[in-house]
């Protein structure tokens, strides 16, 4: 087997940042739930 986890700042926030998020009405609604769940980061 080979490790196939090669993380990466910038490719994980591209894809889920809060900009992302904001951008599509289904990421504006999961940002909002985490809000109001309280929880203390948003995305990643």
């Amino acid at each position: 087997m080979s490790v196939t986890y090669q993380p990466k700042k910038r490719k994980r926030a591209r894809s889920h940042g809060f900009l992302k998020r904001k951008s599509t009405a289904g990421g504006r609604k999961t940002v909002l739930r985490r809000r109001r769940k309280g929880r203390k980061r948003l995305t990643a």
